[in-house]
């Protein structure tokens, strides 16, 4: 299915802003359609002012605090080391943010941490890590051979084993490092390393108690299966519906179209998501991520399902919900202020020398919801 203009013109801006620039090239790969394309969306955005054009490459129009912050773009070679920010700054306080490619969510994080880290004096140096296992160590070496101070990452982590293969290296890291978005294993290597996250455990309850308010009693959960946000949204889920006194019947599948096939699930939960709603008789569904909520919106009305009237549809993230021909209801994670108390914790750290005494901090930021049009009482069978 195609996606909607809209839809690709945010991720386009997203992935600007998080940058500050990005070559058409780039984007056209990311976004897995032709440079004409692009070409066309750009001078479209620049048209409204929400980018602005160059030669082959596009800017953000977002006001810089302190001049310019360092930009790279997504590398998709494995091997290429995915950054384009070798080259240490003049004075020396650098720090490296190492975030995943195609992850606007996240990019949205590195807002938050820029104004914080300039105020601070200290310089970004962004890493685009690609989508292969433990792509984010070699980029940190990369950085601190070339005189970062410090670490901010959020590794992609898709599976338990990967994000475990990473706690020996991050635990024997000699600068200060914090983690965004991302929460060990508790008792592990890296519990007592700083880290900032949204509660989704929080983020669940939400949906579900704005659903069960308005008398749904059967809710399908689908959650993406490639990240640490969907494993614990999924765990939320479970431990929710399954305690709540009003769910009467729910069930949990992957949310992207052939996702999971070969994994260890069973066949309703690699499901197609409008079939399990059918199956379950559900008259409400939350989706893990916005893209793949806005995909089932659209699915469901191909079908004659009309949302909200014959289901409600729930979003979890809230980049893009609210761009659907019916906007999306959604959870909102703190995801700027995410970046910006994890900046101001490895600020601190910076300050104070590292392991200088002060506790570890592990800190949760709780969610909102924002209630849109996608969402209302069942209507009586």
């Amino acid at each position: 299915m195609r996606e909607p203009v809209d839809l690709r013109h945010q991720r386009i801006v997203a992935a600007v802003e998080g940058r500050g620039t990005a070559r058409v090239s780039d984007l056209a790969a990311e976004l897995r359609v032709s440079v004409v394309t692009v070409r066309r969306d750009v001078e479209e955005l620049a048209r409204s002012g929400r980018l602005r054009r160059g030669h082959g490459v596009v800017h953000s129009t977002r006001p810089e605090p302190h001049g310019p912050v360092p930009h790279a773009p997504a590398q998709h070679l494995p091997d290429s080391g995915g950054s384009g920010t070798d080259a240490p700054a003049a004075d020396g306080d650098t720090v490296a943010v190492v975030v995943p490619e195609r992850h606007s969510y996240l990019y949205e994080t590195l807002h938050g941490a820029r104004t914080v880290l300039a105020e601070a004096g200290l310089r970004i140096a962004l890493h685009i890590a690609p989508q292969t296992p433990g792509a984010e160590r070699p980029l940190a070496e990369r950085a601190l051979a070339a005189g970062a101070r410090g670490l901010l990452l959020a590794p992609r982590w898709r599976t338990p084993a990967v994000e475990e293969a990473d706690y020996g290296w991050l635990a024997a890291l000699e600068v200060p490092a914090v983690l965004m978005e991302r929460r060990p294993r508790a008792g592990s290597a890296l519990h007592a390393l700083d880290s900032v996250c949204s509660d989704h455990w929080y983020g669940a309850h939400l949906a579900v108690e704005h659903l069960v308010a308005l008398g749904h009693r059967r809710i399908v959960f689908a959650t993406r299966d490639d990240s640490p946000t969907a494993r614990s949204l999924r765990a939320a889920f479970t431990e929710i519906a399954g305690d709540h006194p009003l769910v009467e019947e729910w069930a949990w599948a992957l949310s992207s179209p052939g996702v999971g096939k070969d994994g260890p699930y069973t066949a309703h939960e690699t499901a197609d998501v409008p079939a399990l709603l059918r199956k379950l008789g559900a008259t409400a569904a939350v989706l893990h991520s916005d893209v793949d909520a806005l995909m089932v919106a659209q699915q469901l009305a191909a079908n004659g399902v009309r949302v909200p009237e014959d289901c409600s549809v729930v979003a979890y993230d809230d980049v893009l919900a609210g761009l659907g021909t019916i906007p999306l209801t959604a959870v909102a994670p703190p995801k700027a202020e995410v970046g910006r108390v994890a900046a101001e914790l490895l600020s601190q750290r910076l300050k104070g020398g590292h392991g200088a005494g002060s506790p570890v901090r592990r800190v949760q930021l709780l969610p909102s919801l924002t209630v849109r049009g996608s969402t209302r009482q069942p209507i009586a069978p």
